[in-house]
């Protein structure tokens, strides 16, 4: 039965032109929002469209620079985070803001009133968590805690303080499909108590099942607003970026080739006390494969990533080989020599230097033996940097990077922007292996198209790829084969086409008997 949202009702929200500045761009201009009570409400739009600024608005982390909020029908200049809290606006951001050597109860009581005894505040979080399905022990250490248990910290910490509005930032981009179906039982008790939620999130199949409406921004201004439960995926990505969205291509079979990747029983003991051991991790990856590894994050994708990259590299070089060669105790650099290219998770900071422009990025990540093209002379070599320059432009325009100049500063990108370069950055090279970790994070419908397809174009040209991601649908859509993460410890590989959604949901939570006709998941 649709539910219908009383239009006489005072509104919880309402948002008037709102517009926020950064020197002379708008990201946002003129935004015009409504939120009833006991609604759960949709922010569409690309990386970039202007969602961030305007919920960091609503929250008092920035402050407009016109319009006017209206909270329960009278304006609101909300001047910071507690300011909202104390109003009855929480937010549940993307990336947590927890203490891992705290507890749960000592994280959540970071945000409350320091009056408040920290006895009190566990008893009344369990509680609170009992009565929503979000299952915490206050007493645990956030370090033992996994993905989906950190969020439900989040979740219970904003609703200690009561809110009548609760804004998730990509609440579902860490969980297994089972703990995504428990998240959504909580905000459905959330709306029937009269709470409002509103929700940002690139799954639109989830926006289709748990939204009453959706509001759409394109370019910092409301391009739309429609009921999601009367459209499809497909209709709300057109809405979302202004034309079809590219659907995604992979080849029924793959003429496999010889084989490029050979991990066999790796072995990596945890860095630091917050890491996860690798536990006889083996796996093999042919010319014109795309393996898949699926998982919750904080399973071993960043070590598994680290120890394939070599940025940490391994005691036995035997355990890891690369076109048959032995790797193992060899750097990037020596990786890359041998054809290999490497995407890690994180943009900033690590896959690119955000303060340098887009050339220099591409500069850096050559190899000594690719830097041969861009420089001139012999021992005291001269940086061509109008080759350089133009190398950048190529990639640009083959991934469809949208910049604001010629060769701006990589801080300068949206999110999915700064991504679309990254991964072009080393398709210019045509690598023969490609190992990307998290290939579409936080990217728009119409960026992930283009670097799944981009993906799976390289895998038909004969390279091996290797794909880490916590998106099931982005797992499906480029893989030949798909082994599960859990733990530090790899499944053996099932082809794609044998695995649901629900098998690999249990796999990822870790359930290793004999649902698979009796292999276990530590099969190598």
């Amino acid at each position: 039965m649709t539910e219908t949202i009383d239009k006489e009702a005072v509104p919880l929200l309402q948002v008037r032109g709102l517009t926020k500045y950064f020197g002379s761009f708008a990201a946002n201009n003129g935004i015009d929002l409504t939120i009833a009570p006991g609604e759960i409400h949709a922010l569409l739009g690309e990386n970039g469209a202007g969602k961030s600024t305007l919920v960091k608005m609503l929250f008092g982390v920035l402050q407009p620079s016109a319009g006017e909020i209206v909270w329960t029908g009278k304006p609101q200049t909300v001047t910071s985070p507690g300011h909202a809290r104390s109003l009855g606006i929480g937010m549940v951001f993307q990336h947590f803001s927890l203490f891992e050597a705290l507890t749960v109860a000592e994280n959540i009581a970071l945000s409350l009133d320091p009056k408040i005894p920290l006895a009190k505040i566990a008893e009344e979080a369990a509680a609170l968590s009992r009565a929503y399905g979000l299952p915490l022990d206050p007493s645990s250490h956030v370090a033992d805690l996994s993905v989906g248990e950190r969020q439900r910290i989040e979740i219970v910490r904003a609703l200690l303080q009561n809110p009548k509005l609760i804004i998730l930032d990509e609440p579902t981009s860490v969980l297994t499909p089972q703990e995504a179906d428990k998240l959504f039982e909580t905000l459905f008790k959330l709306k029937a108590e009269g709470r409002s939620v509103l929700y940002i999130s690139h799954r639109l199949e989830e926006v289709q099942r748990i939204c009453d409406r959706a509001t759409v921004l394109r370019h910092g201004k409301v391009t739309g607003a429609c009921d999601p439960r009367q459209e499809t995926p497909a209709s709300l990505a057109r809405m979302m970026v202004g034309s079809e969205v590219a659907a995604v291509h992979r080849a029924d079979a793959n003429a496999l080739g010889a084989t490029l990747v050979d991990v066999r029983r790796l072995n990596v003991p945890a860095r630091t006390p917050f890491a996860v051991t690798l536990k006889d991790v083996s796996l093999r990856v042919r010319a014109g494969e795309v393996l898949a590894i699926a998982g919750v994050a904080g399973n071993g994708q960043g070590e598994l990533f680290d120890a394939l990259s070599g940025e940490y590299p391994v005691a036995d070089a035997e355990t890891i080989r690369m076109r048959d060669k032995p790797v193992g105790r060899l750097g990037i650099n020596g990786r890359r020599m041998l054809g290999a290219g490497f995407v890690p998770e994180e943009r900033h900071g690590h896959a690119a230097v955000s303060d340098m422009s887009l050339s220099d990025n591409l500069l850096l990540s050559r190899s000594q033996s690719d830097r041969t093209a861009f420089l001139a002379g012999g021992f005291a070599s001269v940086i061509r940097h109008e080759t350089i320059r133009s190398a950048a432009k190529r990639i640009c325009d083959m991934m469809d990077v949208r910049k604001s100049g010629d060769d701006p500063a990589a801080a300068s990108l949206s999110g999915g922007n700064l991504q679309k370069f990254i991964i072009g950055r080393e398709l210019d090279r045509q690598p023969s292996i490609l190992i990307v970790n998290q290939p579409t994070w936080g990217v728009d419908a119409g960026a992930a198209s283009r670097i799944r397809q981009a993906l799976i174009d390289l895998a038909r040209s004969g390279s091996a790829v290797v794909v880490i991601s916590q998106d099931l649908d982005e797992i499906f859509e480029v893989a030949n084969n798909i082994a599960v993460i859990s733990e530090g410890r790899l499944s053996q590989p099932f082809p794609a086409g044998e695995l649901t959604l629900e098998k690999i949901g249990l796999l990822m939570g870790g359930i290793h008997d004999s649902t698979h006709g009796g292999e276990t998941a530590h099969a190598h």
